[in-house]
């Protein structure tokens, strides 16, 4: 398998650890990503309540480099494969608007013909019967005994009717993933809900309680872990489960993973390779479960 590789910009800067893991991930699993080291931030969003032109010609342009390259786009945050899913749709669905955002593009070269590739999350690849196969084929350290909780995101999800998954109300894919390595999903209510962090900056204590909710619910559920495939929805569980609990008082805390991490510990890499000792709730007491 390969693919162009999307990185977004927070696996590269707040992240860093998700980077480091997609990578080995796809080593171990001979998938070969062609990294897009050219392409922009996706806006995540916020881009486009400003200039939704911009914004559009920002991820046309991506999608015309990933064209360029004959290969699909694969994603690495759920923010950006929902905001680029988004940009693909409006342009696909309208040529006259399309034809506006490729005047745009063609000083700097590049040109969006559209339905040429396809754009999915890494997570969407890992829960494809391929990918599936290819992880039970490849799992060294199976994670029996490790019960774990998958956390969606919205953007992934929604709107409905651009998500990746078969039933985005009541998704399966990671738990999926997680059977194939040997670990045993959680299933709860907060799975699919937002974590808050698209509005941190404008009301803390709301997006504190969203993110509280679903760590306390994951919790309550019997969870080892929390694993995510945004690395925004990482930020906001994990950076921020500290300033969470002084806000509550309820003396809880739970580690949160990136979906390529959970992956690559059972493909036999061990948490410090993944750079797991960087995040913020420690990681220590999963390390020793696994061990």
């Amino acid at each position: 398998m390969k693919f162009a590789l999307y990185t977004g910009c927070v696996s590269k800067g707040a992240t860093r650890e998700l980077m480091v893991s997609t990578l080995k991930t796809a080593q171990a699993l001979e998938i070969d990503f062609v990294e897009m080291k050219s392409a922009a931030c996706c806006g995540a969003g916020v881009v486009s309540e400003k200039s939704p032109v911009l914004a559009d010609a920002i991820n046309a342009r991506s999608f015309a480099i990933a064209e360029e390259h004959n290969l699909d786009m694969i994603t690495i945050c759920s923010t950006c494969q929902g905001v680029l899913k988004k940009s693909e749709c409006k342009l696909d669905s309208d040529p006259e608007y399309k034809s506006k955002i490729n005047y745009v593009l063609q000083e700097g070269g590049h040109q969006y013909a559209g339905g040429k590739i396809k754009i999915k999350h890494f997570a969407n690849i890992l829960a494809s019967e391929e990918g599936l196969k290819l992880l039970r084929k490849k799992v060294k350290r199976p994670l029996k005994g490790l019960k774990v909780a998958a956390f969606y995101g919205c953007y992934v999800l929604r709107p409905s009717e651009l998500s990746e998954y078969e039933d985005p109300d009541n998704p399966a894919g990671m738990e999926e993933i997680f059977k194939a390595l040997g670990a045993t999903p959680v299933y709860y209510d907060s799975r699919t809900k937002c974590c808050g962090f698209p509005i941190v900056m404008m009301n803390k204590e709301a997006s504190h309680a969203m993110a509280g909710n679903a760590l306390l619910d994951a919790i309550q559920s019997g969870a080892d872990c929390v694993v995510t495939g945004c690395p925004l929805c990482h930020l906001s569980l994990d950076s921020y489960q500290p300033e969470i609990d002084k806000l509550r008082k309820l003396g809880y805390e739970i580690p949160i993973l990136h979906l390529p991490q959970l992956v690559a510990l059972a493909l036999g890499f061990s948490p410090r390779e993944l750079d797991m000792h960087k995040h913020i709730v420690s990681t220590d007491k999963l390390a020793a479960k696994l061990a």
